[in-house]
């Protein structure tokens, strides 16, 4: 098991799903990855349902208050990064061309944060630990191992994360890898043509031990594969899933 007891700056630390629907969402991803739930009541917030591995947390989620789901705003999962000053990072976040949608603001005594947007438009959160750290298990099956930006503007989303939190780019044509320090936490890719105008967005990758039969699983259990298994060479077997109400991730099993 790999236990984590805090998260460097500039790395991911948690992810969330917003979801239109928690009860069936809370079935369809306890069945998936094995997880248990926590339900933690919110008063007139509704419940934050805390995921668990071994134990220990490994993602959360909620539902939306009415207000979102009126304004339209699909299910998706929120990705955060660990920074020191969910404050200074918001403020930065604006001075490169990022925008502020929410925050920053303290959640209870958990840590502080805020919703940034970057200036192709994808969102993601910045976290600032108090007694919550984020996950404490992370890239065994059932758990984060990677968050991936599709992008309309690899340039630009290369200047704007590098800038904002100190992150280490290994580029190619094909691919941009995030490295904090020598450790490789995700990467970002630019949307190709056939993508059909997909909106630029952060998305997470979840390890498996067997990516086909995950896939099934989740087929069986009301979502969607939005991409089929795939091979990517010298580095593991993928597929992108919807889950019932077609918030997206991924999924993995990593070539050893």
């Amino acid at each position: 098991m790999t236990q984590v007891s805090s998260h460097e700056p500039g790395s991911f630390c948690w992810v969330e799903l917003s979801t239109s629907d928690a009860k069936s969402a809370r079935e369809f991803y306890k069945s998936l990855f094995g997880w248990t739930v926590n339900e933690m009541p919110m008063g007139d917030q509704g419940i934050y349902y805390m995921f668990q591995k071994k134990g220990k947390d490994a993602a959360a989620m909620y539902e939306q208050m009415a207000q979102e789901k009126s304004e339209g705003i699909p299910p998706h999962w929120n990705n955060y990064v660990a920074v020191t000053s969910a404050d200074a990072s918001a403020q930065k976040a604006k001075s490169l061309g990022g925008k502020v949608l929410a925050g920053p603001f303290d959640v209870f005594d958990a840590g502080r944060m805020a919703f940034v947007q970057d200036p192709q438009g994808a969102m993601l959160a910045v976290w600032q630990a108090k007694r919550h750290i984020g996950v404490g298990i992370r890239d065994e099956p059932g758990t984060l191992t990677w968050n991936e930006l599709l992008t309309s503007d690899i340039e630009g989303a290369r200047k704007f994360y590098s800038a904002l939190f100190g992150w280490n780019l290994k580029t190619s044509p094909e691919y941009t890898e995030i490295h904090v320090g020598e450790r490789a936490y995700g990467g970002m890719m630019q949307i190709r043509p056939d993508m059909r105008g997909m909106p630029s967005n952060w998305a997470p990758y979840f390890a498996v031990d067997d990516t086909d039969a995950i896939a099934k699983k989740a087929q069986s259990s009301g979502g969607s594969v939005f991409m089929q298994p795939t091979d990517i060479p010298n580095v593991g077997r993928f597929a992108v899933i919807g889950d019932p109400q077609r918030a997206m991730f991924s999924v993995i099993k990593v070539q050893m």
